[in-house]
């Protein structure tokens, strides 16, 4: 059987679309997530920004493809970044503001969209929307999340999202301002990272080494990417966090809701420690 073949970009994007044409059918929004933030002195501030609407567009254009009605809204470039906030350019909103931006985003589209899916590209991201979800969700909202996250990758600036740049936007790489960083596991940095911030950890705020960086990794990492996103799409099963459940992670016993259906009871307030990517 032949792929399905690609809807065409400007066909989804949400502002470029006209109101009535909005109105008809059922409408899937996709919503990428990213930040504002240094990203060592080789990727742009907006490197989550990038990543997440470019594998949410990516994936709209094949489910366009197959049949179905997924508009891209524009990206919401500005995050919980404070870990970031020892460099300039970094610009962080923080959690309550975040959170006030994601639930109300969330009531108003939930009055057209008949799903929201937030596609997130920074890890501090995580735990503000996981709960503006939770809220969204206890109200009835046909709302669930989901990241770009990679088994293996690296923290921050390094090999994983240097390559994904490479293949994304290789006009937006410093290639001759590569240089590693801290390359000690997180695990180890996360205390004092969490008390004092990136700087502290990391001179030129990377948290890895970039100069592993390859186009062929970030090909093959951005397809992995897609491939997840469209896996959790087809399926659409959403986990007690408000998570989409990805198919093949997912084991016999996990819960799962449909994306349509709130969940019951009080909404849990458990956070997440996310990533400082």
């Amino acid at each position: 059987m032949s792929p399905p073949a690609h809807t065409s970009w400007p066909m989804l994007d949400l502002g470029l679309q006209r109101s009535p044409e909005v109105g008809t059918g059922e409408v899937l929004l996709l919503v990428p997530l990213g930040s504002m933030e240094q990203h060592g002195p080789h990727l742009p501030l907006s490197t989550d920004s990038v990543v997440a609407a470019s594998v949410a567009r990516s994936a709209a254009e094949i489910l366009g493809g197959e049949g179905r009605r997924v508009l891209v809204a524009p990206i919401l470039a500005y995050g919980n970044s404070g870990e970031h906030e020892g460099f300039p350019g970094t610009i962080s909103i923080g959690h309550e503001a975040l959170h006030l931006l994601l639930v109300e985003f969330g009531r108003s589209a939930c009055r057209w969209a008949q799903g929201l899916i937030f596609v997130n590209g920074h890890g501090g991201n995580v735990a503000t929307l996981r709960s503006a979800v939770d809220v969204l969700r206890y109200e009835g909202r046909p709302v669930a999340w989901t990241s770009c996250d990679l088994p293996g990758a690296d923290a921050h600036a390094g090999r994983t999202e240097t390559s994904l740049l490479l293949e994304l936007t290789p006009h937006a790489v410093r290639t001759d301002a590569v240089e590693a960083g801290c390359t000690l596991p997180l695990e180890q940095l996360l205390p004092r990272l969490r008390r004092e911030g990136v700087r502290a950890v990391s001179h030129n705020g990377v948290l890895g080494d970039p100069t592993l960086a390859t186009r062929q990794e970030g090909h093959a990492l951005a397809q992995t990417l897609v491939r997840n996103l469209l896996d959790e799409l087809h399926t659409l099963d959403v986990t007690d966090t408000g998570r989409l459940a990805r198919p093949t992670a997912r084991g016999p016993t996990s819960e799962a809701v449909h994306p349509g259906r709130a969940t019951t009871g009080q909404p849990s307030r458990a956070s997440h420690p996310g990533e400082p990517a």
